[in-house]
Formats: structure tokens, sequence, C-alpha cells
């Protein structure tokens, strides 16, 4: 049989069977080329990190806010400090209502003195032996300085608790100005209020230790006295009333003294930062973004009142601990766990890295990364590892295509 080539066909023939051939491999090229598209995908994500808020769990007022806004902290730094007891509420009248209480029976107690000073004085003249006198005298000097030494400590408790109110009022109005929402002299008048009466506190400490002193003087030359002399019944008969009543107040004093700074410590309480990082402003909802005006609750500010679980400020991690990217309907049979993908920056390929989790439901995507951003775009989260070596920032678009 004889064999059938195509050198055994005019040339004219082999000119019309080259173009059906080059045809042919372009359908072959263009297949191959669909069929690889097809199997390959790329989109784009978001290099993200954890962002946690810093809140309180019970209402609260901001007193003050140590950090400021893109500042680096590190965990367990203080970032905010609030009061958790709130202006009207009772405890605070409640304690001050009392001091002013214990204040008017000391008056009351150091009217009721004076006579009795006076009678033991006017008895002195019947009395014969001089020693008698002086231990009348050293025991008034005593319950003196004793009443001296508990209006001290009950003015210095009533002038701290409203030291307290000053300085929040120092600050609030400090922040208005700065704000340029009130008058400097609005500043400076409530400045000085709060160093006239810091002022008052320190001469009423000083004071206190003074009587105290006194008193312990006073106790000595009675000691020493009595070594020496007989003691006088009648001296302290005389006092026993108002000594017991004085041991009364002593007692009370003492028991409000315990419930202020019981106080003190539950309204102040310091707020710490939870993670190393950065302040940033306070993530909002979609529905809350809509409201607010721009730079509006980016921080809180000091004198605002919080409620619990309300954020004060948020910090977010300085380096992106992975990307999370979006896929679409057309792309939900060709992606699953651990599948390799490449990163892309700028066109330029970065080191290789893998898909580690995928969204179990569609989502709302960004909005920075819808495509026309008046139509809001849904897909199926994925979560890639940020390959070893690679930095981000976070926030940072890339591009991850299917190897």
């Amino acid at each position: 049989m004889k064999r059938i080539s195509l050198r055994n066909y005019p040339f004219r023939l082999r000119l019309h069977l080259l173009p059906i051939l080059v045809w042919l491999a372009a359908v072959a090229c263009v297949i191959g080329l669909f069929t690889r598209r097809s199997q390959r995908f790329e989109i784009v994500g978001i290099a993200r990190s954890p962002v946690l808020n810093v809140s309180v769990n019970c209402p609260a007022r901001l007193k003050t806010i140590p950090v400021e806004l893109f500042e680096n902290v590190t965990k367990g730094q203080t970032v905010a400090i609030v009061n958790t007891v709130l202006d009207n509420e009772q405890p605070r009248i409640e304690l001050q209502t009392q001091l002013y209480a214990i204040l008017a029976e000391i008056e009351h107690l150091s009217a009721q003195l004076v006579p009795t000073q006076e009678t033991l004085l006017a008895e002195e003249s019947d009395r014969v032996i001089n020693r008698i006198a002086r231990m009348r005298t050293f025991e008034i000097d005593i319950e003196n300085a004793r009443i001296q030494i508990l209006s001290l400590r009950s003015q210095i408790a009533s002038d701290q608790i409203v030291l307290e109110d000053l300085a929040m009022e120092a600050k609030i109005t400090r922040d208005l100005v700065e704000q340029k929402a009130i008058a400097p002299y609005e500043q400076e008048k409530a400045q000085v209020q709060y160093n006239a009466l810091a002022k008052k506190i320190e001469e009423n400490k000083n004071l206190l230790e003074q009587a105290k002193s006194d008193l312990a003087q006073a106790q000595q030359r009675r000691d020493e006295y009595a070594k020496n002399h007989p003691f006088n019944p009648s001296v302290n008969d005389a006092l026993e009333v108002i000594r017991k009543q004085i041991a009364v107040q002593e007692r009370l004093m003492d028991g409000v003294l315990t419930q202020v700074e019981a106080l003190n410590a539950r309204e102040s309480l310091e707020i710490k930062a939870p993670i190393d990082g950065v302040v940033i402003p306070v993530q909002q909802q979609a529905n809350e973004a809509l409201t607010r005006r721009p730079g509006e609750k980016i921080m809180g500010r000091p004198g605002e009142v919080v409620t619990a679980g309300e954020p004060i400020l948020a910090i977010a991690e300085t380096s992106p601990s992975e990307i999370i990217a979006y896929i679409g309907d057309r792309l939900l049979g060709q992606v699953e766990e651990n599948m390799p993908v490449e990163i892309i920056r700028d066109i330029w390929p970065l080191p290789t890295s893998q898909i580690t989790q995928i969204g179990p439901t569609m989502e709302l995507m960004p909005e920075r990364m819808w495509l026309n951003p008046n139509i809001p775009q849904w897909g199926r989260p994925v979560l890639i590892e940020i390959p070893e070596g690679l930095e981000l920032i976070p926030g940072e678009m890339i591009g991850i295509r299917r190897l």
C-alpha cells in the first residue's frame, strides 16, 4: 500500500491546511488559558491586628485619661482613672451629714467643759492642798487636747471630701477652657478654691500633730504629778460625764473615717491596659457611625459618665496577626482550609502562605473593599496566615492569589 504524505500533495494544498492548523492551535491555547484562569483566583485582603476596647463593669465618671491617642502603651499600664460612685449617690451625703453632727456635738462638749472648768477652779479656793488644783489643771489640759484633736480630725475629713469635688471641678473647667467652651476666669476661680482648701487642710494637719503632741505632754505631766501626790476622786468625778461623751464621739469619728477611706478607695478605680499596643479611636458600630458627627466619641473625656461595657478607649496590637479576605459566590467552591496562596504587594509576589480558617456564613464586607461605595457587598471571610518575616501595617490592603 502506498504511504500518504503531505509531500505528495501539491504545494497549494499544503498552504490551505496551514491556517487550519494555526486556528486549531489557537483554540487549544485559549481553552488552556480559560481552564487555568478558572482554577486560579485573586482577591484582596486586609492585614488585621487584635483590637480590645477598654471599659468598666459599672456606671462611672471619668476622672483622668493619662494616655493620648496613638500613644504606645504596655500591658498593665494605667490608661484611665474613674469614679465608680456618682455624684447623685447617697454615701457621700450621709457621711458628710454624720461629720457635721459630730462637729456639732464637739462644740457642745467644748461649751460644757467651760463651766466645768470654772466650777473646778472655784472649788480650788476651798481646798487646802495646792496639788489638787494642779491635778485639775492637768486633767482639763488633757480633755481640751482630746477635744481639739477630735475637732481637727472631723474638720480635715470633711474638707477632704469637698477637696475631691473641687479637684474634679478644676479638671473639668481646665478641659473646657482648652476646648474654648468657657472663659479662663472660671478655671482660675476653681483652681483658687482648690488651692485655698488644700492649704487649709495642710494647716489643720499641722495643728492636729501639734494637738497630739500637747496631749502626750499633758498626760506625761499628769502621770509624773500623780506619782508624787495622791489622786483626788473629785476631779475624776466632775469630768467623768464629759469623758464618756468624748469617748463616744471618738468612736463615732473612727467609724466615719473608716467609711470615708473605704468610699474613696471604691470611688477611685484605675483601669489597666490589657495588652501591649497603641491607643486608637473607639471602634464604632455601623448604625452608630451614621448618627455621630466626625471626630465624636474617639476617646472618653474627663467628666463624662460611662455605662457598664461602654468603651472608654481602644487598644490595638502594633503588628497584625492575620490577613482577612472575603470570597464571593463565584469562588465558594474553589477555596478550602490549608490551601496554599501567594501574597502580593504592589504586583510583586511575596512569601507564600496558606488559608487557616474559613468563616461559616456570608458577612458584610468592610466598606473600603466594596467595588461600588454605594452598593454593599457580602462575602465569606477567610483568614490567611502572615508569613514569617513579612512586616505589614494594620489595615494595609494586600493581594491574595491562589498558587
